[in-house]
């Protein structure tokens, strides 16, 4: 039973860009009602979906979308808005289900990548009250300017 609930966390965070538990509070279906971007599908798919269709960058903008690779903890990966650039290795997110079931609003998200490329993130995490110790990596930013 201890194992059930040590893993309960995992499995919801893991199910934040497909059907999951949470109904509407989903990471792509947030991102997209809350940006310019309109992708669709599991969260890590956006990256190669926005090829020719919006622009791709390795730096925030307010506005943009970061994407999340697929990893064994986020096995359809993640998309958070940024809202805020604070400087060159912090951004301020709104994302859903980052926090099972919930949207999480100006949710820091740190680049601790070596070249300064956003490929490799903190994220911040309430229940710890700071930044988690997990990094997550990334593809990157889409722009919300459609190219076609």
């Amino acid at each position: 039973m201890r194992s059930f609930f040590y893993g309960l966390p995992l499995f919801l965070l893991a199910s934040c860009a497909g059907g999951g538990w949470n109904g509407y509070v989903q990471c792509a279906p947030y991102a997209r009602e809350h940006s310019a971007v309109n992708l669709r599908g599991a969260a890590a798919s956006w990256w190669g979906q926005a090829r020719g269709v919006y622009g791709r960058a390795s730096s925030p903008q307010a506005g943009d979308v970061l994407v999340f690779r697929s990893t064994r903890r986020l096995p359809s990966g993640h998309v958070s808005v940024v809202r805020r650039v604070e400087n060159s290795r912090l951004v301020l997110v709104d994302h859903a289900n980052w926090e099972p079931g919930r949207v999480t609003r100006r949710a820091p998200v740190e680049d601790v990548s070596p070249r300064n490329d956003w490929t490799r993130v903190r994220v911040w995490w309430s229940p710890l009250g700071g930044m988690g110790k997990t990094i997550y990596p990334t593809y990157g930013f889409i722009e919300p300017v459609a190219l076609r």
